[in-house]
């Protein structure tokens, strides 16, 4: 899935580029939207904004307040909770709102926001939506382990499979209690090479006997303490063919394709392959 924030002033015109984001993407893909809300909205009310973005052709519409109320359901819900529960359905998700959130975003106006930003328009109505849809395929799709898992069930020899393996790493902590915790880490790669390697890791493990479709994939940029970083999923005849498939997967992946960490602890900071 891909996920792209829309964020200014009040005036700038948020909802109004959601609105014609969602009829261009619509015609490519299903598509989600998240609209970020100071106090509970009137969902789906004529002329409001969610009702707007349904109006423009999303298949479903999220409405977030900061305390995590989700008024689409009533349940609490952070933002990534919110993308981790859309990414296996949606080929697209418009987060209009949530200018500090580490998703790619287009920002209207002089509003201040966080990085990383990928675009910028004097308002909605101004922007170029094929720049700005340019620049959202530009950046790492949204995934999950539950998109991956859904991903090998699609092989053509899934009746044949009776089991799947999956390994998720997280950023850790800690590694001992006397440690500085570690805040984030942030990860860099040289794409081509990276994505190359990637290829030849899934071709590689997919040629074994029992094994019959793989899915790898390695988040980029600043990932927070608790977070996932890196799915490894095998989809196999057997359990002991997935399990041999996975741990040769992840180990693999760290020791073949190019990727290069950055630890932040309240401490310190510094890049791991200088250590």
């Amino acid at each position: 899935m891909q996920v792209l924030g829309i964020v200014g002033h009040s005036d700038a015109g948020k909802t109004t580029l959601v609105e014609r984001l969602t009829e261009h993407l619509s015609e490519r893909g299903s598509v989600a939207t998240v609209k970020h809300c100071t106090h509970p909205p009137d969902v789906d009310t004529e002329g409001k904004d969610t009702a707007r973005h349904r109006a423009a052709g999303a298949s479903e519409t999220v409405a977030l307040t900061d305390d995590g109320e989700w008024f689409a359901t009533g349940e609490d819900r952070s933002l990534p909770a919110t993308l981790d529960a859309l990414a296996p359905e949606y080929d697209y998700a418009l987060v209009e709102g949530y200018s500090d959130a580490a998703i790619p975003k287009v920002v209207l106006g002089d509003r201040d926001a966080a990085d990383p930003v990928v675009h910028r328009a004097d308002s909605g109505s101004e922007a170029d939506l094929d720049a700005v849809v340019d620049a959202m395929r530009g950046r790492d799709p949204y995934v999950t382990l539950e998109t991956l898992v859904q991903r090998v069930k699609a092989s053509a020899d899934e009746d044949r499979a009776g089991a799947i393996a999956t390994f998720t790493g997280r950023v850790r902590a800690r590694d001992g209690p006397d440690d500085p915790p570690t805040e984030f880490l942030e990860f860099e790669r040289y794409d081509e090479v990276a994505a190359d390697r990637m290829a030849q890791l899934r071709q590689s493990l997919e040629s074994r006997d029992g094994v019959y479709a793989v899915a790898l994939h390695h988040k980029t940029g600043v990932v927070e303490a608790g977070e996932d970083i890196v799915f490894v999923v095998v989809l196999a005849g057997h359990r002991g063919e997935a399990f041999r498939a996975v741990e040769d997967g992840i180990n693999r992946l760290k020791e073949e394709v190019p990727l290069f960490k950055k630890e932040v602890t309240v401490e310190d900071e510094f890049w791991a392959h200088e250590r």
